[in-house]
């Protein structure tokens, strides 16, 4: 008898496979008591397996393949800090001395207390760190019972393996790269977990949060993954898996036949140009950007050079990550976002007081005109690396024409060091602003006329207007990229733009959304950011797009304040 199990996707497509059970080691402990003269002894065994676990995620992180997520050593550096808190690190002790009991049982004690106070934090993305606390431990676990944390992952692994367990780690998904995996699945984790972020980028299809799917899956059981609509199918039966084999089959036609459009221009059918960009963290994505034939770099997220390190990149340092990067896209755009560090992006040289609700606290440009010295080391590591290409700056998180002058102001300030130290520079370089919080979008005709260009940070503008955490499932309904609101704010943005002839982007969600590729044609959006995986469909959907046919829908959409009527009218436009 089949069973489904609904969960969230994170990976696209789909796999059909057996599965593979990823064991655990904490779910069996015993409490033993200890005599006197054993306590030092067992205050030993504990440091050895904090060493040794600390050794086993040096060792993945020098390790990590070049073709791995950018986010992966990142995520097991993170590990590595955790194991360095006293809470994991020391308190067992503590617990054996006064407790005499076994290493095991002093942590399980130590992980039950963590756990609840972890469940009692209130900001959805810190309570999903508790997982990343439970990985980190259940390594410790292994190597006190002296078992390969590795054991269950490293398995001689066939092509249609699908791994099922309670959650994965970082580390864990090191071997992904060397394994042979179709799929995955967890029984928890949200939409800001790290299993989550790294199910993305490794592009496999995924679903996690099962809540129950280990304890209800058996070894070799025939699993299908559908990692579009977040569903795990157990032992189906022989007419739903001839439905999802075609499934299969047709979604992999699809990304074939979108590899033949790489070379065709992004255009309407009337002929209208449109620029397709590309999201990128790092210079080891740029293979991905010229692959898809897209047109530059829209957002190079700046801030993953800041992170996984114990001081904050030097001038020299970032100036060579961006003349590789520039040098590297040849003739082609890059636009970089100055770095927009805090809320759930903190390096561990990062001691600023988030306060209770940190994406309301110091981010973004706050941080840099905060951090003055932080700000002017990376503008002359910029313009210095000007001069190798067409390099755009862009500002984050502006709320007002009063930041925008002030980030302008320690601009001038670098160009004008830069001019003394005879240090050429591109002295006409444009500089652009993101348009991601309410106050910034309704100000909007203001602030384009201090800059060259401008692009949408749709994620946080969602975010901000409606008063919703995506990352909580609690209210994840609730944000919606079609909602009447958003779409009043993107369609100003777009106009206003517009009228001035100053370019705009969108490089949030929104942009790499198929069923609103032409609700955004219809507001007269021509520049498209996203993720490199997103382009060729995107691209696909401009070219079958004739904007004299849609214009009635869209007229429609914008007179709505319906949120259903206008998901109706969308789905309406997009059957064309």
């Amino acid at each position: 008898m089949s069973l489904v199990l609904q969960g969230f996707s994170v990976g696209g497509g789909i796999a059909i496979g057996r599965a593979h059970l990823v064991r655990q080691s904490m779910d069996d402990v015993v409490h033993l008591q200890l005599e006197d003269d054993a306590i030092e002894q067992e205050i030993k065994r504990f440091e050895e397996a904090i060493k040794l676990t600390r050794k086993q995620l040096e060792k993945l992180r020098i390790s990590i393949p070049e073709n791995a997520p950018t986010e992966l050593g990142a995520f097991i550096s993170l590990h590595l800090m955790l194991l360095t808190d006293v809470t994991i690190s020391r308190e067992p002790i503590d617990l054996i001395e006064e407790e005499h009991c076994n290493a095991e049982w002093a942590l399980k004690i130590q992980v039950e207390n963590l756990s609840q106070q972890f469940d009692d934090i209130e900001d959805e993305y810190l309570r999903e760190r508790k997982q990343d606390m439970l990985q980190v431990v259940e390594r410790i676990f292994k190597n006190l019972a002296g078992q390969n944390p590795e054991v269950g992952m490293s398995v001689d692994l066939f092509d249609e393996t699908i791994l099922v367990a309670h959650d994965l780690s970082p580390a864990d998904m090191v071997y992904f790269k060397d394994n042979r995996i179709a799929a995955f699945t967890t029984d928890v984790g949200g939409l800001t977990s790290h299993t989550a972020i790294l199910g993305k980028s490794l592009d496999l299809p995924s679903v996690i949060a099962l809540n129950n799917g280990r304890d209800l899956i058996r070894e070799d059981d025939w699993l299908i993954i559908d990692g579009i609509d977040g569903v795990v199918i157990v032992q189906p039966d022989d007419i739903v898996l001839t439905e999802y084999r075609q499934r299969a089959r047709e979604y992999k036609a699809g990304l074939k036949k979108l590899e033949k459009i790489k070379k065709v221009a992004a255009q309407t059918l009337e002929g209208i140009p449109v620029d397709l960009l590309a999201n990128i963290e790092s210079p080891d994505d740029i293979e991905d950007v010229l692959k898809t034939g897209a047109d530059g770099v829209g957002l190079f997220r700046s801030e993953f050079l800041f992170l996984n390190r114990d001081t904050f990149p030097t001038e020299e340092e970032q100036y060579q990550v961006y003349t590789q990067t520039i040098k590297s896209l040849k003739t082609k755009q890059l636009t970089v976002r100055t770095i927009d560090l805090g809320v759930d992006k903190n390096p561990r040289w990062f001691h600023h007081d988030q306060g209770l609700n940190p994406a309301l606290g110091l981010t973004g440009i706050r941080l840099c005109l905060a951090e003055p010295i932080l700000f002017r080391t990376q503008l002359r590591a910029l313009l210095r690396a000007s001069v190798h290409g067409d390099i755009q700056i862009m500002f984050p998180m502006i709320s007002s024409i009063v930041e925008l002058n002030q980030a302008l102001s320690h601009l001038e300030i670098v160009k004008d060091q830069l001019k003394e130290e005879k240090i050429p520079f591109n002295v006409k370089i444009k500089i652009g602003t993101m348009i991601e919080i309410p106050s910034a979008a309704l100000t909007v005709t203001s602030i384009l006329k201090k800059v060259d260009f401008i692009s949408i940070g749709t994620n946080d503008l969602i975010q901000y207007t409606l008063a919703v955490d995506r990352a909580n499932t609690a209210v994840a309904h609730l944000y919606q990229s079609t909602h009447p609101a958003i779409l009043k704010l993107v369609s100003h943005i777009i106009k206003s733009a517009n009228k001035l002839e100053k370019p705009v982007a969108i490089c949030g969600e929104m942009a790499g959304d198929i069923k609103l590729t032409r609700l955004l044609l219809a507001m007269g959006l021509r520049r498209f950011s996203m993720h490199p995986a997103n382009l060729l469909a995107i691209k696909q959907r401009i070219c079958e797009t004739k904007l004299i046919d849609i214009e009635p829908i869209s007229v429609k959409v914008f007179r709505t304040e319906d949120p259903d009527r206008v998901e109706e009218l969308v789905t309406k436009m997009n059957s064309l």
